[in-house]
């Protein structure tokens, strides 16, 4: 993880409590997935990301989490969380990624406990498919879904973090954002997406909050589908393997060294990755899994997709 998480006792949780209650603060509530999450920050470009990005939760609704960003010199990058009250105090973070990454993090530790898994991945639904794509930073998880959302009768879900519940036939998948957090150079592969950067603000990391249905028409985005494929991707110029089909235990195995292919998980007991294992033990039997080596370029990968995903 790129930055440190420390849970805290109830001695700091006093004293975060008065500093925090010293500072004049923006503040801002995200409905994620039902869960209200509230921001509450001195930078006013992190609440207007946060604003754009995520879909707003009514002020009269009490807050089940909140994040408090402060700039401290004294001390590191860190996150200090109080987990007992779902709390995280986010120290000298200069990035929104990380911020609502912790966001999403916190109502997945709380939907968790409720049966309600989060999982760090794309998801699209594609003439009544449900696919996602989980894949490891730097393998072209954003290319790709981006890629497969050019296709007749494609929506999308998300293209970074999603709920699933089973009960419902297979496996249900519900989106968690409003609008992406794209880079600047989305428009590098698939050239219809270049429009898309001239409305979009952009931070210190070269990302910003962008609204796909801009490009894509206002019906292009849709809250949830029934989960029928997952495509893990991988980038290994030593396999000469372009797609494959994986068992359940293959695919296990792959996303558990992995660490889920989440880096925002901010509950790492024994209990809590137990759990987690054995969710995605039963999400994974509950679909056909393939796994793509993105080795090839991103247009000739994108065709063995669609191949791929027109024999299930």
């Amino acid at each position: 993880m790129a930055y440190e998480v420390k849970v805290i006792g109830p001695e700091r949780i006093d004293e975060l409590r008065k500093r925090t209650s010293e500072i004049n603060y923006y503040e801002s509530k995200a409905d994620i997935n039902g869960v209200c999450v509230e921001l509450f920050t001195e930078n006013k470009t992190y609440l207007e990301m946060w604003t754009d990005n995520f879909y707003h939760m009514s002020d009269r609704v009490r807050a089940h989490a909140r994040i408090y960003c402060l700039d401290d010199p004294s001390t590191d990058l860190h996150v200090e969380y109080d987990y007992e009250n779902s709390v995280a105090y986010l120290f000298n973070f200069d990035y929104y990624g990380w911020v609502k990454s912790i966001a999403l993090g916190l109502a997945g530790n709380i939907l968790e406990e409720h049966g309600i898994f989060p999982v760090h991945g794309a998801a699209l639904d594609i003439d009544g498919m449900g696919v996602t794509l989980i894949a490891p930073s730097k393998t072209g998880k954003t290319t790709q879904s981006w890629g497969l959302l050019r296709m007749d009768n494609t929506y999308l879900i998300t293209d970074d973090w999603y709920f699933v519940e089973f009960g419902y036939g297979r496996p249900r998948a519900t989106g968690s954002e409003k609008n992406c957090y794209i880079d600047s150079d989305v428009g590098d592969v698939w050239p219809e997406y270049k429009p898309l950067v001239k409305h979009v603000r952009f931070d210190n990391k070269g990302r910003g909050i962008g609204n796909i249905r801009w490009i894509t028409g206002e019906g292009s985005v849709i809250d949830r589908t029934s989960m029928r494929c997952v495509l893990f991707l991988k980038r290994d110029y030593d396999d000469p393997n372009i797609i494959k089909r994986m068992s359940t235990e293959e695919a296990l195995d792959y996303l558990v060294s992995h660490d889920f292919c989440n880096p925002h998980q901010l509950v790492r007991d024994e209990r809590r990755m137990k759990n987690r294992t054995e969710f995605f033990r039963k999400y994974l039997s509950e679909c056909d899994v393939l796994m793509v080596n993105t080795t090839c370029p991103a247009e000739e990968t994108q065709e063995r997709i669609r191949e791929a995903l027109s024999s299930l």
